[in-house]
């Protein structure tokens, strides 16, 4: 199965000449080391959130493959969604899916193989020209996407388990790990900036029940908060002890609109 672009010409530029030019530049602008296991990256289009997603994929240590958790903006699928097998394309060309790490996960019981949750969704989609600029197409990878249900303990619970399961096989094989997710929605940059800080710091923490906590009390609307926590818990079990902001936007420093904007970080876990 090839599963074509969804977002090319929306989110990023459809010619590959183009894109490369884009995404080149974004790259040229951060000075940093290739040194994390696990990344949080944000999502939205490369106008707004992609200097904040170069920070994150420049930071990436290199890996075979790359596991990539994203929220599922469009209610398709099951609760907890990969694809076991199939070729990606972008722009860039293409990009298989590591059926063997696939494979590994989806023997956890926790995740479906279904290929719905990914046809119209972006959130995965739109890291993999990232991926592809730096590493050209030597790797593989693995879609998960998340359907947020709520801030209860079961989701929360759910999440932890198919953490530790995810942590599991990555250590195994090796792999890295990338959570795609965007912030604060289309709040005054200031009021974002507070709501963030309270759950970044439980991001920073590794403390997910914490995490879920804050969610609840500010009325989050962080829309990867399953992908976060799933990848807080495979931080946790890999013993990755240091979590850092690598960078923060937000589409405010684009438009110059402060009065409401979407807030992104780029975090790292080593």
């Amino acid at each position: 199965m090839i599963r074509k672009p969804v977002v090319a010409g929306m989110f990023y530029p459809v010619e590959k000449d183009i894109l490369n030019q884009m995404v080149g530049q974004l790259f040229s602008n951060i000075k940093t080391k290739a040194e994390y296991d696990i990344v949080i990256s944000p999502h939205a289009g490369y106008l707004y959130s992609g200097q904040t997603a170069a920070f994150a994929t420049g930071s990436l240590a290199k890996k075979k493959t790359f596991v990539i958790l994203g929220p599922n903006h469009t209610g398709l699928g099951a609760e907890f969604s990969l694809m076991l097998s199939g070729v990606w394309q972008t722009p860039l060309g293409y990009v298989e899916v590591d059926d063997s790490v696939s494979k590994h996960i989806s023997e956890s019981g926790l995740v479906e193989d279904n290929s719905l949750a990914h046809l119209q969704e972006h959130s995965i989609e739109v890291q993999l020209p990232f991926l592809q600029y730096r590493f050209g197409n030597n790797f593989k990878f693995v879609p998960i996407c998340v359907m947020n249900t709520d801030f209860s303990n079961d989701f929360m619970e759910k999440c932890i388990a198919l953490g530790k399961a995810v942590a599991s096989v990555v250590k195994r094989k090796n792999a890295g790990l990338i959570v795609s997710s965007d912030f604060s929605h289309y709040l005054p940059s200031d009021v974002a900036n507070k709501k963030d800080s309270e759950a970044v710091e439980m991001i920073m923490r590794l403390d997910i029940s914490g995490f879920f906590n804050v969610l609840a009390k500010t009325s989050a609307s962080i829309c990867g908060f399953g992908p976060i926590a799933i990848g807080m818990q495979v931080a946790k079990d890999l013993g990755l002890k240091k979590v850092e902001i690598i960078h923060h936007s937000d589409s405010g420093d684009v438009t110059g609109d402060y009065s409401s904007v979407v807030s992104y970080y780029a975090i790292g876990f080593r």
